[in-house]
């Protein structure tokens, strides 16, 4: 099932998600529509809130950021109830977007690596290190299920440039090439 991505402006958005029962019946069925929500709305990432479930779960593919010989390195994976434990390296900035923030796309700086810790479906925790765009886009997610949107990384200046246009984006004043969920308003 495709679920429509919730916009800029929703509450759920801004919340600390909550854990996830690794024994919810609905937990492999969600983890399947996240993936083909995200690859519907051509992203390379989603975590649950951006589809209104406010629970520490989020999916990434990384592979569309690799070159083709290195298709190989890019990581498809989900992450439930991950904990970031650790980022390191440099910082680089890179233009990042957001499936419910469409249209808009600014340089963040985020450190290189991220080790993180997360549980499958079997239940099993694992610790495990990424690096590059497979980190960012990690980071990424990870923000989401703690409330924090790319644009809280910006600066100041930046943000009140952005205002109107996410303003416009949280009324459903809006492109984009996915079924939308706006706060306070019927499925787009």
């Amino acid at each position: 099932m495709i679920y429509p991505i919730v916009a800029y402006g929703d509450p759920v958005l801004r919340a600390k998600a909550k854990d996830i029962a690794l024994d919810a019946p609905e937990l492999p069925k969600l983890i399947e529509d996240m993936f083909e929500t995200m690859y519907h709305a051509h992203g390379v990432g989603l975590a649950a809130p951006q589809i209104g479930k406010s629970v520490r779960l989020f999916v990434i593919d990384s592979t569309p950021f690799m070159e083709d010989e290195d298709k190989d390195k890019g990581v498809k994976k989900a992450f439930i109830n991950p904990v970031i434990l650790e980022e390191s390296g440099e910082e680089w900035g890179f233009d990042e977007g957001c499936l419910s923030i469409p249209g808009v796309r600014e340089e963040v700086w985020r450190q290189e690596y991220v080790k993180i810790q997360y549980q499958d479906l079997e239940g099993k925790t694992h610790v495990e290190n990424f690096d590059d765009l497979t980190a960012r886009v990690i980071q990424h997610e990870y923000d989401h299920i703690e409330g924090i949107l790319f644009t809280d990384h910006l600066s100041g200046l930046k943000k009140r440039l952005l205002k109107g246009k996410l303003t416009k984006i949280s009324k459903g004043d809006v492109d984009a090439d996915y079924r939308m969920k706006f706060a306070g308003m019927n499925k787009r």
